[in-house]
């Protein structure tokens, strides 16, 4: 990369929009939130901008370091940013990047075609929120430092030396007062990285954590782009995969806008489809995504009437020829059209008929040169058909007999008197004893209750057609009220808050997570919207006298019983929650007051995909080396 082409990108290309304000009061607005979600988001928006570097073929290393002070510094071996004064702000260029919002190159001038970085106040944001911020330029042969304290100049930009380097170092330090947590997640970070590795072909980021007494360091490097990305994807989930060479397509529509596509199929029931505009992941699709999924419905269904494999109006539907389906979808183009800075929906609408038409002619060519592998892809979505005409058949039967219309509640369940469900709560109970305890400590006006019966499915081994048929799923779709799947409508949900209340032992923490997959994978938005729950009821009862503490860790315990006086005391353990009577099971677990409930969240759709299948799919062997790995973090093991 030494041979750097500055043409057509100095400090005229670095157009100003307006100051800097309000980042500190409302940084939600700029980051989505100032959870841990947010703290990384600070990574991402610094990350991005060496990216668009490399869509400009000015980058080809990007370094990411986590230090031991808490800070992080990210460097490339970009152009580094043009360093003469501003032509309307009248300070060095850098220090408007820094401390302007809405400064970049790239609202139309000529420093980058492609970019993710849109609005340009990923830099100045991050400047911002962070305690302080520290930058080493290397630009046109010349190497320019200068420091920020929460946002304002302390170390104003200056000239250092000559130098042979080129491209930008900036090292932060979020700031504690803004964020509900600085510590970083590797895992996290390893995966975004490693995600814009596989989308940028050739480029090579460097990961360390430099926190602890013994380094980390991974290098991430993928020559086969997006395919290694579908391989890596399906390694992962360790499934069969049904075309063993991925599906590989990409094509041009004119100097900016390019596609890319890779489709590989596997042998489970789940569809994952990643989609990315300017190498930003938009988790909510858009434009590029329902072209891609049009164009294959499309050419599937022309292939199975070719082959006579469907009879007269028979008709493949989107779950049928997307079931068990990786696909990434990548689009790179000049004037991205995100909504919101956090960028999760891609709205340019002629880039849909783009990757259709684009899609549609090479996936017909892969398959008419490929027989085998497009007979193999046809049974799959074949027999998906058939399980969910079964399905149907299940759900219209189960309909019949009132069991998933409104005014069919399951038997077993105990209503509460509220409907508003800013207010309402469902307490998923398991057995009937706990069930019974549940049901007389609650609070009737906004608490029901629903005793799990029998044993919960594990939808990761099954397809719709079994959860329809399954006793303590459909007590669960019914008492909701908003569907499953296809069917799933969120504005009929019954109930503010699902609360899984589970005993503190391996049986519970299995239901947990059966009811989790199940959620994950049929009702994902309840999950997305913060409406799914774990209870936490005590492990112990510690008492002396009349003095009753509960504790829900030994740490906990330990300490009740020094305060206590450690002699003459009872330390119980609960077995179940139908050990408790209802007076205490109120005051533990189900009390708005004094209860611990943790909400589900999902941080990283890609990785909860990849533990769900490991832990519930059909595969042993790599469950058990999970299992041996991770021996060594058990702290609380019921045998």
């Amino acid at each position: 990369m030494s041979d750097i082409n500055t043409q057509h990108y100095d400090e005229n290309q670095i157009q100003v929009l307006e100051g800097l304000e309000a980042v500190r009061k409302r940084p939600g607005m700029y980051i989505g939130s100032t959870s841990i979600r947010g703290l990384h988001h600070l990574v991402y928006e610094i990350v991005d901008n060496s990216i668009d570097e490399a869509l400009a073929g000015a980058c080809d290393e990007i370094t990411v370091t986590l230090h031991k002070d808490g800070s992080c510094s990210v460097q490339d071996n970009g152009r580094g940013i043009p360093t003469a004064i501003h032509h309307k702000m009248g300070i060095p260029t850098p220090e408007v990047i820094f401390t302007v919002l809405h400064a970049g190159g790239k609202f139309g001038g000529e420093g980058y075609a492609i970019s993710g970085g849109l609005h340009g106040v990923g830099a100045s944001v991050v400047n911002a929120l962070s305690e302080w911020l520290y930058y080493e330029d290397c630009y046109n042969g010349e190497k320019f430092t200068g420091s920020f304290e929460r946002g304002k100049v302390k170390d104003p930009f200056k000239k250092v030396e000559k130098t042979d380097a080129h491209g930008l170092y900036v090292r932060f330090m979020p700031d504690k007062t803004v964020f509900d947590e600085t510590e970083f997640d590797y895992t996290t970070l390893l995966n975004r990285l490693r995600e814009q590795a596989f989308l940028n072909a050739g480029i090579k980021i460097i990961f360390n954590d430099e926190r602890y007494d013994e380094k980390v360091s991974n290098t991430l490097h993928y020559e086969g782009g997006i395919v290694s990305f579908v391989e890596h994807l399906n390694a992962i989930k360790h499934c069969e995969v049904i075309n063993q060479n991925v599906i590989y397509i990409k094509g041009k529509r004119d100097e900016y806008t390019t596609a890319e596509v890779a489709i590989q199929y596997n042998d489970t029931y789940n569809e994952t489809i990643m989609t990315f505009a300017n190498n930003i992941h938009t988790v909510e699709g858009g434009m590029h995504e329902i072209g891609f999924k049009s164009a294959l419905s499309k050419v599937l269904n022309d292939y199975a009437k070719k082959l006579n494999l469907l009879k007269g109006e028979e008709k493949l539907t989107g779950d049928d020829v997307r079931e068990g389906i990786c696909a990434v979808v990548s689009v790179k183009l000049k004037e991205a059209q995100f909504e919101g800075q956090t960028k999760t929906k891609l709205g340019n609408s002629d880039i849909r008929s783009f990757v259709d038409s684009l899609v549609t002619q090479k996936l017909n060519e892969f398959l008419e040169e490929n027989p085998a592998v497009c007979r193999s892809i046809l049974e799959k979505s074949l027999a998906a058909s058939r399980a969910r005409e079964a399905a149907r058949r299940a759900r219209d039967l189960t309909r019949r007999k009132g069991a998933l219309e409104g005014s069919g509640l399951p038997g077993k369940l105990w209503d509460c008197q509220e409907k508003r469900i800013d207010v309402t709560e469902l307490y998923l109970v398991e057995g009937n004893s706990a069930g019974g305890s549940a049901k007389d400590a609650r609070k009737s006006r906004f608490q029901a209750i629903l005793p799990l019966r029998g044993k919960v499915l594990n939808v990761e081994k099954s397809r719709l057609d079994k959860v329809y048929a399954n006793p303590s799923l459909i007590p669960i779709i019914q008492a909701l009220g908003c569907g499953i799947g296809s069917d799933f409508d969120i504005t009929k949900l019954r109930y503010g808050k699902v609360i899984i209340m589970a005993d503190a032992d391996v049986d519970g923490a299995h239901i947990q997570i059966l009811l989790l997959t199940f959620f994950y994978r049929y009702m994902p938005k309840l999950i997305d919207e913060g409406h799914i729950y774990l209870a936490q009821p005590p492990l112990y009862k510690v008492s002396k006298g009349k003095q009753t503490y509960y504790a829900f860790s030994d740490e906990e315990r330990d300490n009740y019983i020094e305060l206590l006086g450690g002699k003459g005391i009872e330390a119980e353990r609960y077995k179940g929650l139908g050990e408790m009577d209802p007076a205490q099971l109120w005051e533990t677990t189900m009390n708005p007051e004094t209860r611990t409930l943790l909400r589900v969240s999902i941080e990283d759709a890609m990785q909860c995909d990849e533990i769900f299948s490991l832990l519930m799919g059909e595969k042993v062997e790599p469950r058990r080396d999970f299992i041996q790995k991770n021996a060594v973090f058990v702290t609380n093991l019921d045998i």
